[in-house]
């Protein structure tokens, strides 16, 4: 199955890790030199450049979503 995380951009649900609020989990230095790290290394790949709203954590890559975490999760469940 896919998960569907804005755009044209689909992942399938077996690589997905976690899927993160980017207000509140980014407060968090930790989390933030994770992405910047990430960022770095060429891993991060951007849905579009509204405003991010979460974060999509898969082995390969962090996808950087404008839809809302809560919405995610929904579509991961049905």
């Amino acid at each position: 199955m896919y998960l569907h995380i804005g755009e044209d951009t689909l992942i399938k649900d077996s690589e997905i890790i976690g899927i993160f609020d980017m207000d509140t989990s980014t407060v968090n230095k930790a989390t933030r030199d994770y992405l910047k790290k990430a960022e770095q290394e060429k891993r991060v790949a951007y849905v579009n450049y509204d405003l991010p709203k979460c974060f999509v954590v898969t082995n390969e890559k962090i996808y950087i979503s404008p839809i809302n975490t809560a919405t995610l999760n929904k579509r991961a469940k049905s």
